[in-house]
């Protein structure tokens, strides 16, 4: 079979891989092959409001057809491996694919052999995630219909895509047992991999505050190891059991695709994120190599506002690469969404430090407010469709 040759060579059609070849498109390249097999693209962070009744699986769905821009060639196949050496990457369809610059983008993939029994749990019904997109149209029909019982909550640990939204769920449902009369008959826990529910000491604060006056139990610095899936128990870190789980939003674990790792791309097999320079963006093994997203070990937490910037500085590095210019900085920027109730929202902007990085000059993005969930639900989504995914933002 024929070698298929590009000049740039994008592995992964979601958000950044999307993005990334219409900026690219736009800059002037004029050779870009874009790896993606799923025909279906969506827009993630709505999955969040399905799972709490506000959105459908419509809302956030478009054929991938329509969503691929212009002038780039689509590859509808998956890379099963990479030499970067002989700078090919191989398909599960038999294709072989050369490229002179690769962007590896193919988001995460969920570890379920992680966590024993999780995957039957999710079969059986009473355990769903709205980051599973399988799942989450389950969460809220499953969580609206409680009215007693034990119910758990997990956050993912890292790497996941922007854990700490899986709050989101938590919160909106909270609100909505109490508007029902029926939030002081339910048991509800939240399981946190880590001390706090960010890290960032102001937005740790206002979530302790909604935790404790909400009656939420809050297990610190634990997952979970294991669930029995047909008594309907989780074990936890350190031996802990959690019996008769009513229902569990139980986020699974996540990983890089194993490729990754195998082609020598990653700094470790497990969890395999691509091993890059994460101010430039660049392969810290090969030159012809680079990497955003989810999968890529940019030293912060992955989020679509944080894409944005980081499509920004690759379209820019990519330039000057070919060029022999100076290479741009990504700051580490990224922003993490999360609503303390059905109605307000605060955006958590930090940099790679944890400092605070408004968007918006001289707006607190600690401060939850009305407007900002009335843009994350609604205005982000059309900012998305009509600019981001045409590399106008």
């Amino acid at each position: 079979m024929a070698v298929e040759r590009s000049e740039i060579l994008i592995i992964g059609g979601g958000n950044a891989g999307i993005s990334l070849a219409a900026r690219l498109l736009r800059d002037g390249f004029d050779d870009v092959a874009l790896v993606a097999p799923q025909p279906v693209h969506r827009y993630k962070p709505l999955l969040n409001y399905v799972g709490a009744g506000e959105a459908t699986m419509a809302d956030l769905e478009r054929p991938m057809a329509d969503v691929v821009p212009h002038g780039c060639r689509w590859i509808r196949d998956a890379v099963d491996a990479v030499d970067p050496v002989a700078m090919t990457a191989h398909t599960r369809g038999g294709r072989t694919l050369h490229w002179s610059t690769l962007v590896v983008c193919p988001g995460l993939v969920e570890d379920w052999d992680a966590t024993p029994g999780l995957l039957q749990a999710y079969a059986d019904g009473w355990a769903a995630s709205t980051y599973v997109p399988g799942s989450a149209p389950q969460v809220w029909p499953r969580l609206s219909a409680l009215r007693s019982g034990s119910v758990v909550f997990t956050v993912p640990p890292e790497p996941a895509s922007c854990a700490p939204t899986a709050l989101k769920p938590l919160l909106m449902a909270c609100d909505s047992w109490r508007r029902a009369g029926v939030l002081s008959d339910l048991d509800v826990r939240l399981v946190l991999p880590g001390a706090a529910a960010t890290g960032l000491a102001e937005a740790d604060r206002i979530l302790e505050g909604r935790f404790a006056d909400l009656g939420i139990e809050v297990l610190r610095q634990s997952r979970i190891e294991r669930v029995d899936w047909d008594t309907h128990g989780l074990v936890l870190t350190g031996g802990r059991g959690l019996e008769d789980v009513t229902f569990a939003h139980a986020v699974p674990h996540y990983r890089a695709p194993h490729w990754v790792a195998d082609a020598g791309l990653a700094a470790d097999s497990s969890p395999g994120l691509a091993d890059i320079d994460p101010e430039t963006l660049r392969s810290r093994r090969h030159d012809s190599v680079w990497a955003i997203g989810d999968a890529a070990d940019a030293a912060t937490r992955p989020s679509g506002g944080g894409l944005r910037k980081q499509v920004d500085v690759l379209a820019h590095n990519l330039a000057a690469a070919r060029k022999g210019k100076k290479l741009k900085r990504y700051d580490g920027y990224t922003v993490l969404p999360i609503t303390v109730d059905r109605r307000k929202l605060m955006l958590d902007e930090v940099d790679r430090d944890g400092k605070a990085s408004p968007s918006v000059p001289f707006l607190d993005p600690f401060v939850p407010r009305r407007s900002t969930w009335l843009f994350d639900r609604y205005g982000l989504p059309q900012v998305y469709w009509r600019r981001i995914l045409r590399g106008r933002v």
